[in-house]
């Protein structure tokens, strides 16, 4: 089912939760969003295949290795991503995206706006991070 969204669609608190056109417009900005790393993906991989290290200078070389690596950890962080922006795509399918997985509580629309990938509602959040902290800081 496809909707077509008026161009200047917002999801906004005035209307229900997750409805029909909020999960349209979350569903076309997580496609857009994975379009986009996967079009930088294969930019990378462009770029990798062309470059050579035969560089002469070992100072030239070296920095285009750390240069490679960065790509490299750049196109694993994306990896990543797809994967969180399929299981969301998901969750749009199944009825539960923007419900904390936690708390089943909605998801704030501001939170989706900004990381339309997240699980946890803000609070849930920065609870889930608080005891990373404190299991982190019980074992320096």
């Amino acid at each position: 089912m496809t909707m077509t969204l008026p161009p200047d669609y917002r999801p906004s608190e005035d209307e229900p939760f997750m409805n029909d056109t909020q999960r349209a417009y979350f569903r076309q900005k997580l496609l857009r969003w994975r379009v986009e790393l996967l079009r930088e993906a294969g930019e990378t991989l462009q770029s990798l295949q062309q470059e050579t290290l035969q560089e002469a200078d070992v100072a030239d070389r070296a920095s285009l290795e750390t240069d490679r690596a960065l790509e490299l950890r750049t196109r694993a962080r994306a990896r990543k991503l797809i994967t969180k922006i399929d299981a969301a795509l998901e969750r749009i399918e199944d009825g539960t995206y923007g419900y904390c997985e936690e708390t089943f509580e909605p998801i704030s629309l501001k939170r989706l706006e900004a990381r339309p990938i997240a699980t946890l509602s803000l609070e849930a959040q920065e609870r889930h991070e608080r005891m990373e902290r404190t299991h982190r800081d019980s074992f320096e």
